[in-house]
């Protein structure tokens, strides 16, 4: 296993000591294509992939009894996203991809679910002033948290706190819900509201309710009209420099090209979502709430080129009496933050950025705890065009062994 973290190490120093420019001065606007003289009618292609290769100390055998390999390969994300306005009144958004390709879903003729691209987003918008809008399709304009509106191109930690996307597979696709969504703002308040459809096929689907065990199967069981629907919402005020809320993703870091410091707060909430039975063996619907509470900082230090960026969040989790599923989901609470510095240099040509990522979780259905730490650093070779990250982290559930986890992210965004 020392072999193995030395590899990791040696290829993340040699990237830092080879250097290239902060700014690609190919990327500019990006790339976007004018339809007028004055560019106010444009279409805009945004494309990004994410590779890592993976070491973790949790051994485990394969179906024939034998060991499997310790070091893995995987495509993290590969995406498309594309969008056009033609007028300032309306917009369309497209996005699609893959996630988390690797040696064991991968097909020999690319034919299987895990390797065909599917949408991510697909949604039109209409301006209902300069400051308001109304939406409608798959859409990620999400409710809770900082976190679950996340941007997959700029994070700061390798990846996002995953407890933080909270309705993954429960009732949407991968994040985004097929609903109508109001957003805007009013002076430095922003809001995002939507009322969605809730996923029938959900991860929880054929679960077993008990009488003290809920599943998050709701629609399945009650049905469309008293399980169908859910609401959700996130506002947040903006201290400092404001944010575009041009498009739902929320940046991780600016690396110090913004001064921000925004406080929010949000919820999701899914009558009858969750099922469980009452004393007569009859199916009674639990009701889905979680909100959450957050902060966000970010802002340059000094002259040199430092920046600091901190996140924290508390979010409290109802999914149904002792609701929990697969180590990810559980009803409970959680306790979350991250911090990195962009450490000082005379050299313009890169960026460093240490970071150090902590939660804390509670959950009711084994009175227990779940912990997780992350360390890591960012080397940006481009900003967040191009960089290389390598975090270790360490994740303890309940009673279980801890597991430990070192990856290696190369990443590019165009």
């Amino acid at each position: 296993m020392k072999n193995r973290y030395a590899f990791f190490l040696s290829f993340f120093l040699l990237a830092v000591a080879v250097g290239f420019a902060q700014g690609s001065s190919e990327y500019t606007g990006g790339m976007k294509v004018k339809l007028n003289e004055d560019g106010s009618k444009y279409f805009r292609i945004i494309s990004w992939a994410q590779f890592w290769a993976q070491h973790s100390d949790n051994e485990s055998l394969n179906s024939f009894g034998n060991q499997e390999s310790d070091l893995n390969f995987s495509m993290r994300r590969a995406r498309v996203l594309m969008y056009a306005q033609v007028s300032d009144k309306f917009l369309i958004l497209t996005h699609f991809g893959l996630n988390s390709q690797n040696a064991n879903n991968l097909n020999p003729v690319g034919k299987s679910d895990s390797s065909q691209l599917f949408f991510h987003d697909v949604w039109g918008q209409w301006s209902l002033s300069n400051d308001h809008a109304v939406g409608g399709g798959l859409h990620y304009w999400n409710g809770i948290s900082r976190l679950n509106n996340q941007s997959t191109l700029n994070m700061l930690t390798l990846d996002n706190n995953r407890q933080s996307w909270a309705t993954i597979g429960l009732s949407d696709q991968f994040a985004r819900h097929m609903g109508v969504y109001f957003k805007g703002k009013f002076d430095r308040l922003q809001y995002r509201v939507a009322i969605n459809e809730a996923l029938t096929n959900g991860l929880d689907v054929n679960g077993i309710p008990a009488v003290d065990d809920a599943t998050y199967n709701g629609r399945e069981i009650l049905g469309s009209k008293d399980a169908g629907k859910n609401y959700a919402s996130y506002f947040d005020y903006h201290f400092l420099d404001q944010e575009s809320n041009f498009l739902p993703y929320k940046v991780g870091s600016y690396l110090g090209g913004k001064e921000v410091f925004n406080i929010g707060a949000g919820f999701f909430y899914h009558p009858n979502g969750s099922v469980s039975l009452d004393d007569n063996n009859d199916f009674q619907g639990e009701d889905v709430a979680i909100f959450a509470v957050d902060a966000f900082y970010d802002a340059p230090v000094g002259d040199k080129g430092a920046a600091i960026t901190a996140y924290a969040t508390y979010q409290n989790n109802d999914y149904g009496t002792n609701f929990t599923l697969g180590q990810t989901y559980e009803t409970g609470s959680m306790l979350y933050g991250h911090v990195g510095y962009v450490l000082p240099s005379e050299n313009t040509n890169l960026k460093i950025q240490p970071y150090l990522s902590l939660s804390s979780r509670s959950i009711d259905a084994i009175d227990d705890n779940a912990t997780r730490y992350g360390i890591g650093g960012n080397l940006y070779l481009s900003g967040h065009n191009s960089k290389i990250s390598l975090e270790y982290s360490n994740q303890k559930y309940g009673n279980l062994d801890a597991v430990g986890t070192l990856t290696l992210q190369a990443m590019i965004y165009l």
